[in-house]
């Protein structure tokens, strides 16, 4: 069944992800072919001016020879760049440039061009000029301007950067296609990862399943013949024999309920953990666990400090439980020598501050902000047996949330250890 809904959520995740990748890129596509279009219409605006332009030139230079302006149209367009104008009277190359320089500043035509003009004498296309509207020194090419048949008072000119004059305009348009570009880039950058996660989290949550399974049957095993060498006569006759069946059965169990609550984390990356919220005498429930610790370990020192004789609080006195008895364990794992803790409860506002202060070896301040994050271990070659998955304070951290309780830890400075504060809401 989980594997069917498992199969159903990739589905929809894969459809997503192609709607999202074909939106992007059909907004891409369209966006260029209006951007195709867009230099198309500003070419021909481009050419346009330029053909006004044009027309003013040839009707300055008609005043200055006092001619009147021919009815034909004197401009013809070859290609793109390249145009030739008829003047049909003779002229001077000089007023010419003065004519072209002034008329294309006033069209804002500020593009460079060359032009070169048709010698009667020598029956040739003499070369002009260049000339540029930029702070760059003129330049003279070797451009070849072919003769025009029929053609005698007449000029041609040419506009080498029109390409680029014509990109250039359109820098909004650039700008808008490079962001859509770099958010395809990033959604991509972004699919790839979510799906490399999901397969990580997949074979996580396979790994927990499988371990924990693993465990619990061989566990099974144990306490039921751990239940059946209790109840033996030459066993309950030995009082040291009755504890130490008594230990193994005991922590079993715990074991046992540690495999059940690794399950529980697996299972609630997809559903949350189930409270049942009940009012809970706070230090009663926290003289259980030291008790619970003591059998465990022998050498540890636990000593409870509070201002009042009972608390209560709302809390699921299961995961509450564990809570605690995961953070004293972490605090005696992690300690270099026979562990001291302090279970201190104050009262601030309307919050109940339960500190658990250790003697352990401390955490680096730049580690401290990842201990409650889901398989982080602090490792330290000074720790002999400080073994565990990393689970321990991220359930701690868990239990916390949905209860919607305040969680931090602090080093001890400057004396060794950390203090691990969680505030929760009193009864009142």
């Amino acid at each position: 069944m989980s594997q069917t809904a498992g199969i159903v959520k990739f589905n929809k995740l894969n459809m997503v992800i192609v709607l999202g990748l074909v939106a992007i890129i059909g907004i891409l596509v369209i966006q260029l072919l209006w951007m195709k279009q867009a230099f198309s219409a500003e070419e021909k605006k481009f050419s346009q001016k330029v053909h006004i332009t044009l027309l003013q030139v040839v009707n300055k230079l008609y005043e200055y020879n006092h001619a009147e302006f021919p009815l034909n149209n004197p401009i013809q367009k070859v290609s793109n760049d390249y145009y030739i104008v008829n003047v049909n009277n003779d002229f001077e190359a000089e007023i010419l440039e003065y004519c072209l320089k002034t008329e294309f500043q006033k069209a804002n035509l500020l593009t460079d061009f060359e032009y070169a003009v048709y010698k009667c004498e020598s029956d040739e296309m003499v070369y002009g000029n260049y000339v540029s509207f930029t702070d760059k020194p003129d330049k003279k090419h070797s451009v070849y301007f072919p003769k025009q048949k029929n053609l005698i008072y007449y000029f041609a000119i040419r506009f080498p950067n029109e390409n680029t004059y014509l990109v250039t305009s359109l820098k909004y348009w650039w700008i808008l296609s490079l962001i859509l570009i770099l958010i395809l880039i990033i959604y991509v950058y972004s699919i790839i990862t979510i799906i490399q996660q999901r397969k990580y989290s997949e074979l996580q949550k396979d790994f927990i399943n499988n371990m924990t399974h693993e465990f619990k049957t061989p566990l099974s095993s144990i306490l039921i013949a751990s239940n059946y060498l209790s109840r033996q006569p030459s066993i309950q006759a030995d009082d040291k024999m009755e504890k130490y069946a008594s230990i193994i059965i005991n922590q079993s169990q715990k074991l046992n309920n540690h495999i059940e609550k690794i399950l529980n984390i697996a299972r609630s990356d997809d559903a949350p953990l189930k409270l049942d919220i009940q009012n809970i005498p706070l230090i009663t429930t926290l003289q259980e666990v030291k008790e619970n610790i003591a059998l465990k370990y022998e050498n540890v020192e636990i000593s409870l400090e509070s201002g009042k004789a009972e608390y209560y609080i709302k809390a699921d006195a299961f995961h509450f439980t564990n809570l605690v008895y995961n953070i004293l364990d972490n605090s005696i794992k992690y300690s270099a020598k026979n562990p001291g803790i302090v279970i201190r409860i104050s009262e601030s506002g309307q919050d109940i501050c339960l500190d658990f202060r250790d003697q352990g070896i401390g955490i680096p301040a730049k580690k401290l902000a990842y201990i409650f994050d889901k398989f982080y271990r602090v490792s330290d070659h000074h720790v002999l047996g400080a073994a565990g998955f990393g689970l321990g304070l991220y359930y701690v951290k868990k239990v916390c949330d949905l209860h919607h309780w305040k969680i931090s830890a602090t080093n001890n400075t400057p004396e060794p250890g950390i203090t691990i504060r969680v505030s929760i809401p009193q009864i009142l």
